[in-house]
């Protein structure tokens, strides 16, 4: 493809003074990890690819079903049955012939997330069960990858940016918030208690923001903070995120002890998901 029409595809974003070409190319040189395709990982993944992020990765072992469609707008009707990382990557490469995808269709696990990890330069955590949330965290920690946050359920959100505090600062990760899951049947899943489609797309979007500005250094990330935010209401809360020397002891000491950590086991369900509770700020959810 001709450098012409590469300068065209982005150029509404290079004429940003504070963006410009020397943005445009942090994003080209990026390797960005999503982890889940689904209704956060659709619109993180539709606005990463057309912004010129060189280098995407998508880690989903699920298949496409017809409940995923009014939230997940990667996928088509006559996608149904088909696997979401495969289809994902083939329609974002037709949006941007230009970059690099790869698709990840195994199950993430402890054995193979710190392999899969290393490769990209930033995480993205668009899963939807605790398994998988408190292994990326940990995984990102030892591995010194900041990690982008995001959940859902029903009409709140909230998003947060982890491992990526500035000099002389220590950066927070997911158990400085939440330390350890919730017992089983504590909370409603998504399948039982709904979520808006439009909530997502949304959030989605948020996270696609919060890595797009980290990758480019402009504007100020949610490093260390966390937002929240009501789709029928519109009110906002923002919170300071302190990170704390007991909850660094609930991750493994090192990649070794992590590969044999079993989180399936740790967190009791595969698919104990949560709800946001504005009162303990309880974790989020989105329904696969």
């Amino acid at each position: 493809m001709e450098l012409y029409n590469e300068y065209e595809r982005y150029s509404r974003q290079i004429q940003l003074k504070d963006f410009g070409m020397e943005g445009q190319q942090k994003l080209g040189r990026a390797r960005v990890l999503v982890v889940g395709a689904g209704g956060l990982g659709c619109p993180i993944l539709l606005y990463l690819a057309a912004a010129g992020v060189g280098n995407l990765g998508i880690v989903d072992h699920d298949r496409v079903a017809i409940h995923n469609l009014h939230r997940q707008v990667l996928y088509r009707t006559p996608d149904i049955g088909k696997l979401k990382a495969e289809i994902a990557a083939e329609h974002l490469q037709q949006l941007n012939p230009g970059i690099r995808i790869h698709a990840y269709t195994d199950w993430l696990n402890s054995a193979n997330a710190a392999a899969i990890l290393s490769n990209y330069d930033l995480v993205i955590d668009g899963s939807d069960n605790f398994a998988t949330r408190y292994m990326i965290n940990d995984a990102c920690v030892l591995l010194g990858k900041p990690l982008v946050y995001g959940a859902i359920a029903e009409f709140e959100a909230q998003v947060a940016l982890f491992n990526a505090a500035r000099e002389n600062e220590i950066s927070a990760n997911y158990r400085d918030i939440f330390p350890e899951p919730p017992s089983p049947g504590e909370v409603l899943n998504c399948a039982e208690a709904g979520v808006l489609g439009i909530l997502p797309g949304i959030t989605g979007t948020i996270m696609a923001n919060e890595a797009i500005k980290l990758l480019t250094g402009i504007g100020q990330p949610l490093i260390n903070r966390l937002y929240t935010f009501n789709a029928l209401t519109y009110q906002t809360l923002e919170l300071e995120i302190r990170a704390g020397s007991s909850t660094r002891s609930l991750i493994p000491a090192n990649l070794e002890t992590f590969a044999q950590t079993d989180y399936e086991w740790l967190c009791s369900s595969k698919d104990a998901l949560a709800e946001l509770d504005h009162g303990a700020f309880g974790d989020l959810c989105e329904q696969p």
